[in-house]
């Protein structure tokens, strides 16, 4: 069994900055992609950002220059450091990942349980 767990949301007013973090757990054998998503109450989950295991990244655009993604591959934790946070940035914010466990030949996607981040204007 694989597990991914969030940590760090909360609220904060806009202008200021919050740290989410996700680690996976498990029968790791390996973790490729891992990735923040968010969804918004009456809107559909979205992108934020990705990171490989080397380390590219890729982010929305919404995000660009205010967030950063990282990880710890040793840990198999995944970082989104929110600066700048706007009223607009308000959502469940759900780590993924996408792990090949020391079972299976097959890699597959994982996620967290969601932590929310509230902006307050």
């Amino acid at each position: 069994q694989v597990q991914l767990v969030e940590s760090g949301g909360g609220l904060v007013q806009a202008g200021g900055s919050l740290g989410l973090s996700c680690a996976a757990s498990g029968s790791i054998f390996s973790v490729n992609v891992m990735g923040w998503y968010r969804q918004a109450p009456g809107k559909q989950r979205e992108l934020v950002a990705v990171i490989t295991s080397d380390g590219l990244t890729n982010y929305a655009d919404s995000v660009k220059g205010r967030f950063t993604i990282s990880r710890d591959n040793a840990k198999n934790t995944v970082l989104l450091q929110m600066n700048s946070l706007k009223p607009e940035d308000t959502a469940g914010y759900y780590c993924n990942g996408d792990v090949r466990t020391s079972y299976s030949l097959r890699s597959r996607v994982y996620w967290g349980q969601g932590t929310q981040v509230t902006v307050s204007s």
